[in-house]
């Protein structure tokens, strides 16, 4: 018998030896098991998405701000760097000094980032502070969305191989989450950190360190 003829024969077999009584069994056993991607749902969210939107308008001094010293660096990076160039051309060009200039341009670089920044904290902290409300209630909405569809056991969608819109718990998720956080406050109240600020501070103290300075806390990434 040939391998194509046996692969039928194997197939016929076990189609005859499987009742069809277990085979609603399995589809319901199948269900038990789902994947999401939690982190896509809080940012699809009513929440964040409204928020995002609104954003720009309500921190449009920063925007407009940054937006603007990012041109007045820019304007003066290339001109030192022209000169920079043109220097470094001269066959009797002084090393020491260009190896000053290539400095001067790292630390305006530097100081410039520092400097932009700050200018958008506001802007940051109110993406962190967005996020925190709704990734806060993204706990209840996974046991919800668990409970309602029957899952007893949830994997991360990067471990999933091959995907299956059936097994894909995401969008009852967020349909979920949509309903405990339908909005979230833009602005953040005087003095509020985001989490990972205050953990580190919380975490210094109770080794009696120094407190680390707000500004120098990693930011949200995005807008």
């Amino acid at each position: 018998m040939s391998k194509n003829m046996l692969s039928v024969a194997l197939a016929a077999a076990l189609a005859m030896s499987v009742s069809y009584p277990a085979v609603p069994a399995m589809a319901a056993a199948a269900q038990e098991i789902a994947y999401a991607n939690p982190e896509g749902v809080v940012q699809n969210s009513n929440a964040v998405k409204t928020a995002n939107q609104q954003r720009p308008v309500t921190y449009k001094a920063q925007y407009d701000r940054t937006e603007a010293r990012l041109k007045e660096l820019a304007a003066q990076l290339q001109a030192m760097q022209a000169k920079f160039e043109k220097d470094r051309a001269d066959p009797k060009a002084n090393q020491a000094a260009l190896q000053q200039q290539y400095q001067a341009m790292q630390q305006i670089q530097e100081s410039g980032t520092a400097e932009l920044q700050q200018i958008m904290q506001p802007v940051a902290y109110s993406q962190a502070y967005v996020q925190e409300q709704v990734a806060d209630k993204l706990p209840a909405a996974v046991t919800a969305a668990m409970t309602k569809r029957g899952v007893k056991l949830l994997l991360s969608q990067e471990s999933v191989i091959l995907e299956s819109p059936t097994y894909n718990l995401s969008p009852t998720i967020l349909a979920e989450l949509n309903a405990l956080v339908p909005t979230a406050q833009l602005v953040p109240p005087a003095g509020w950190e985001p989490r990972q600020v205050r953990e580190a501070r919380a975490q210094q103290a109770a080794q009696g360190g120094k407190e680390a300075p707000a500004s120098t806390a990693k930011q949200p990434a995005g807008r």
